[in-house]
């Protein structure tokens, strides 16, 4: 198999996690249009699984991912306007899918997440960074901009923080990502970010697996919306549907009758 072949992997771990991972650690992961469409397929892969419950995105290696790939790049500014534009929408669509998975996608980030891999982590749902993580929108200093990615990642750290860091492309550390809303958590180092993710998913595995769905999409129903009398009817049917659904029923039930719900790994009893 060649290097990019390989460049994406899918991992099972135990309990529903799938992990999607950047397998290119002798390139800091950086991705072209190639991996882009690996990502893709394997995001689009995780989603339709039904034994998927949550998703991990994470990278071999020193680095989460150093953006796009200096070849890539290099063809790119010789290609016409028109294939720069298909191309750009490939890595808008990436953005899209990842934003809006069906499952919870949690990210981990080591070493240096730059460019377009700054929107990935913008777009994961849950955020683990190491201490020595490190970040930069670096566009501005080739000349470009960080288009596609900018619509998560301004939801993410705020139009004050892009206004200065799209600008400036300076490199800002993991303690100022979680200040800024883009990272939640700062570890001390991979094996502690390890094991706040193992906690994290023994965490997930205790909340219905459609509810988490439901909650995720409720989000995107809501968000920068005025609090109107068509959001409050929407969101009265959300809870009176999911109420009556067959794992709400089974979550009031086992609530109301002092055991565990079906979903929770082990004995139910």
């Amino acid at each position: 198999m060649s290097e990019q072949e390989t460049a994406v992997l899918l991992k099972r771990r135990a309990g529903g996690v799938t992990e999607v991972v950047l397998n290119r650690p002798d390139k800091r992961n950086a991705f072209d249009d190639v991996i882009i469409q690996q990502l893709i397929q394997a995001l689009a892969q995780v989603d339709a699984d039904q034994d998927t419950r949550v998703v991990i995105l994470r990278s071999e290696g020193k680095h989460f991912s150093a953006g796009a790939d200096l070849g890539w790049m290099r063809r790119m500014a010789d290609n016409s306007r028109q294939d720069n534009l298909d191309d750009s929408r490939q890595l808008a669509r990436l953005m899209n899918v990842l934003n809006h998975l069906s499952k919870p996608v949690i990210g981990l980030v080591q070493g240096a997440a730059f460019g377009g891999a700054v929107g990935l982590a913008a777009c994961c749902d849950i955020v683990l960074a190491t201490e020595k993580a490190s970040f930069c929108l670096s566009e501005v200093k080739l000349g470009l901009i960080p288009a596609v990615i900018s619509p998560y990642v301004v939801r993410a750290i705020g139009e004050r923080q892009a206004r200065r860091y799209f600008i400036s492309a300076e490199v800002f550390s993991a303690r100022e990502a979680q200040e800024y809303g883009l990272v939640h958590m700062v570890c001390d180092d991979l094996e502690a970010m390890e094991q706040r993710c193992n906690e994290l998913l023994a965490q997930l595995a205790n909340n219905g697996p459609e509810a988490m769905t439901a909650a995720k999409d409720l989000i995107f129903a809501v968000s920068h919306k005025p609090i109107s009398a068509e959001v409050i009817d929407d969101t009265a049917h959300r809870i009176a549907d999911i109420r009556v659904g067959e794992e709400g029923q089974e979550g009031l039930g086992a609530f109301l009758n002092k055991r565990k719900a079906n979903w929770i790994p082990g004995d139910n009893q």
